[in-house]
């Protein structure tokens, strides 16, 4: 090994373990538990080692599969041979979810780690994640963390000023940023040689922090490795090697911020592949996001009028789903099919419970409702936000009975009296008879409240609306003061969609005449 510059070297010793990859969440689980044994059972032995794990999921299977080596790790924590890094709920992809989702990651994470081990990380940690958006920088500041460790993008996919660097948000903030040096793992057996190479390629950096365990399946560290790495750094008397962690390592990084380069970007690209890939997944992700998000909304509204209870349980079970769902090798795509399959029926579950809580709170918030008059449907609208909408609804309903095929019944749309513009569409089913009607209004939703809108059933008629657009030349043509639509009868697709004297699809599009 060359002689180094290096001032302090921080030894980051972790197991990187995804829950799942290659391999499926029960996989995920025993690698979990044995992982932890061998690193429990180090600590015990060694008052100099410290041993780095983050992932609430990871801990929660311990606390439920081994309950008394649960225990044994919060002894360790307190003696501060077990360092709580990170302090998320695991490491998600940081480009898809919503901002709110990076927050429930920390605030999950954080409110776990507190009260099972009484600790908070001040580094943010995400080793594996296929880039970061430069929107998590406000998030981590106003959620406690002061430092970000990452691994990907790699200096060819991401050229950076310096390794250090100070990361900066969108509104300003920042955090302290460092792009470990080599990877996250090292190999069994080899911990000491991949070490020292790795300080060698580094020796300009004054202060720098190494990564090693057995990883990407668990492992972590091994008797054997860490023989060799304490003999390191007894060996290593006028360089100051020391086993550490993350919070350590920042604390003596922040002594040089003045003299780190500012970083004002994105920390990407990386794998993007991975982005069109199981796109059932992102689907249900953001389906079961929005779905959480109103949910919470609207039940708290019903809660603070005293009309129900607020569902706290199910919500949490609800988000964990949630949570899980976000991790880096299942989010983007990157995991084998029956990952695929099971992370489908999580979003599912969590959906489910979502859906019936909201439909609580639906029903809460509609109790009092004014009864309808004869030849009138209520539709009901909750507007979860705490602004006004305007927006475009849709929904079917029945006729009080069957009506023959060839009588059309007219429906129109009213809001406190008033007229609101609307449109009869195809009912989804395919009964034979005038009976269920399906119809399209443009709406403006007050906030906070149940709006209203009542169907009104018009004169029954002998036969349905004529279109009043009809083909020529094969082409119907719609022309507004805005748009200018061609839609070709043959093939069924758009020709021209037109807003504004701007062509918003191209020729053949829709088609495979590419």
């Amino acid at each position: 090994m060359s002689k180094s510059k290096t001032q302090v070297v921080h030894l980051i010793c972790n197991a990187h373990l995804d829950p799942v990859w290659l391999w499926e969440w029960e996989e995920g689980a025993a690698e979990a538990v044995s992982t932890f044994r061998t690193a429990a059972e180090l600590c015990e032995k060694d008052e100099t080692f410290i041993f780095n794990h983050n992932e609430v999921i990871l801990y929660k299977w311990i606390q439920e599969y081994e309950p008394a080596l649960f225990k044994r790790i919060q002894k360790l924590v307190k003696k501060g041979r077990w360092h709580i890094m990170g302090g998320w709920y695991l490491q998600p992809d940081c480009n898809m979810p919503s901002g709110e989702s990076f927050v429930r990651q920390i605030l999950l994470g954080k409110t776990y780690f507190k009260k099972h081990f009484g600790v908070e990380p001040k580094t943010a940690i995400n080793f594996d994640p296929f880039g970061h958006t430069r929107g998590l920088v406000q998030i981590l500041t106003r959620s406690g963390h002061n430092a970000y460790l990452f691994g990907r993008p790699g200096d060819v996919a991401l050229p950076l000023p310096a390794e250090d660097f100070r990361w900066v948000g969108y509104d300003g903030s920042e955090v302290l940023a460092t792009r470990f040096a080599g990877w996250y793992q090292s190999l069994l057996g080899q911990a000491r040689e991949i070490i020292e190479e790795r300080m060698t390629d580094n020796n300009d950096r004054e202060i720098l922090a190494i990564l090693w365990g057995v990883g990407n399946h668990g492992g972590g560290p091994s008797k054997v490795d860490l023989h060799d790495v304490n003999k390191l750094i007894k060996s290593s008397k006028n360089l100051p090697i020391r086993h550490s962690s993350p919070d350590i390592y920042f604390r003596e990084l922040a002594k040089k911020r003045d003299q780190l380069p500012r970083v004002e970007r994105d920390l990407n690209p990386w794998a993007t592949g991975c982005y069109s890939s199981q796109i059932r997944l992102k689907q249900k992700h953001r389906e079961l996001e929005n779905a959480i998000y109103s949910l919470e909304k609207m039940a708290t509204t019903a809660a603070a009028q005293g009309l129900m209870r607020y569902p706290s349980e199910e919500i949490h079970e609800a988000l964990c789903d949630l949570m899980t769902g976000e991790f880096h090798d299942i989010l983007p795509g990157s995991s084998i099919e029956p990952v695929e399959e099971t992370s489908l029926r999580l979003f599912d579950h969590g959906l489910e419970i979502a859906s019936r809580a909201r439909t609580r709170a639906f029903f809460a918030l509609a109790a009092g409702q004014k009864k309808a008059r004869d030849g009138e449907i209520p539709v009901l609208v909750c507007n979860p936000h705490p602004y006004r909408v305007r927006t475009v609804l849709e929904c079917e309903f029945n006729l009080p009975d069957f009506r023959p095929r060839e009588e059309f019944i007219p429906i129109e749309v009213f809001k406190n009296g008033k007229r609101v513009v609307s449109q009869l569409e195809n009912e989804l089913c395919h009964h034979h008879c005038e009976w269920r009607k399906r119809i399209v209004f443009a709406a403006d939703l007050d906030p906070g409240v149940m709006n209203r809108f009542d169907c009104r059933m018009g004169e029954m008629r002998i036969g349905r609306p004529a279109p009043v657009l009809k083909a020529k030349h094969g082409k119907i043509h719609f022309k507004t003061a805005d748009l200018d639509v061609i839609v070709n009868t043959k093939t069924g697709l758009i020709d021209r969609y037109r807003v504004r004297g701007v062509d918003q699809v191209r020729p053949n599009a829709f088609s495979n005449r590419w």
